[in-house]
């Protein structure tokens, strides 16, 4: 008699439960934390390789063509100038700061108002919007000593002249941003009677902090460069002047190597703005708008 029996199911064919073959949230999660850990030390590391790469360049070809400091320093020589005459640049550091971060606020304080009233009110627009556009494309090296010559206090006209650069990217960013939202949220607010405040906060604010953010970051470093362009203009001197002051001392007594610990100075503190204003932006915008949210790659 034969016997026929069932064929034995290979272990590997035995099916596996769906929660033993998908991923664990705890999983998901740190793949998240390494993605996201390996991108912030890209967005550090590489830059900070590039920056370093080009600093012992620069150092090799000085020493190895034994260019003269006075025409071009190596950066051992402007990082020992700065350390050397740092009484003098960091009173002329901190003048410069309050100088841009005054400039800024007024800016900030000036362009959203005038850009709340640009989107409530047509007539105002229409009334003063050429004006802020000619303000924005005349100069600010042109008009710098106009405004030296009539505001007496020469710290309030460097301040103005730094306000004048500054305004404008705050007020044109806002105005689009207010004009952004959705017509048909629109709507929806009228027709649930919504007040112009309720209007205001719960649409047109959001939809205009984006662009304002966006704004805040390029008049940040236009703001500083109003405040350094309008000293050169003003060619202060003295102990209540910026690093500004300090470069043109510096090349009226040929010490380029000071003039490089200024600039040095100048371009540090440009970029401490940008980072700061790039971290708020992505604290504001991180958690809902396209724009600041973390994506994997």
């Amino acid at each position: 008699m034969t016997s026929i029996t069932e064929p034995a199911v290979p272990a590997a064919e035995v099916p596996m439960n769906a929660a033993d073959v998908a991923p664990s949230e705890a999983m998901l999660r740190a793949h998240e934390d390494r993605l996201r850990r390996r991108d912030s030390m890209l967005r550090i590391v590489v830059p900070a390789a590039i920056v370093i790469a080009l600093l012992l360049a620069w150092e090799w070809m000085v020493r190895a063509n034994n260019i003269p400091h006075y025409i071009l320093p190596a950066p051992s020589l402007i990082l020992r100038t700065l350390f050397d005459n740092w009484a003098s640049l960091s009173s002329a550091l901190w003048f410069t700061v309050k100088l841009t971060l005054l400039a800024l606020a007024a800016a900030i304080v000036g362009g959203v108002l005038l850009a709340i009233a640009f989107a409530l009110f047509k007539w105002v627009e229409i009334g003063l919007f050429p004006i802020a556009v000619i303000l924005q494309v005349t100069p600010i090296i042109a008009i710098a000593p106009l405004i030296l010559i009539y505001v007496s206090s020469t710290t309030a006209a460097l301040l103005l002249c730094a306000w004048i650069v500054a305004f404008f990217p705050i007020l044109s960013n806002t105005v689009v941003g207010l004009k952004s939202a959705d017509s048909n949220l629109r709507d929806l607010f009228q027709l649930y009677k919504a007040s112009p405040w309720q209007t205001f906060r719960y649409l047109l604010a959001p939809s205009a902090l984006p662009y304002f953010m966006a704004g805040l970051k390029i008049a940040g470093g236009l703001s500083l460069i109003g405040a350094v362009v309008a000293e050169f203009t003003a060619g202060t001197a003295g102990k209540e002047t910026g690093l500004a002051s300090r470069i043109l001392e510096s090349s009226f007594r040929t010490e380029i190597p000071m003039m490089f610990a200024a600039l040095l100075l100048v371009s540090l503190l440009g970029i401490v703005i940008f980072i700061v204003f790039a971290a708020l932006s992505r604290v504001v915008l991180g958690h809902w708008h396209e724009s600041e949210m973390r994506r994997e790659r």
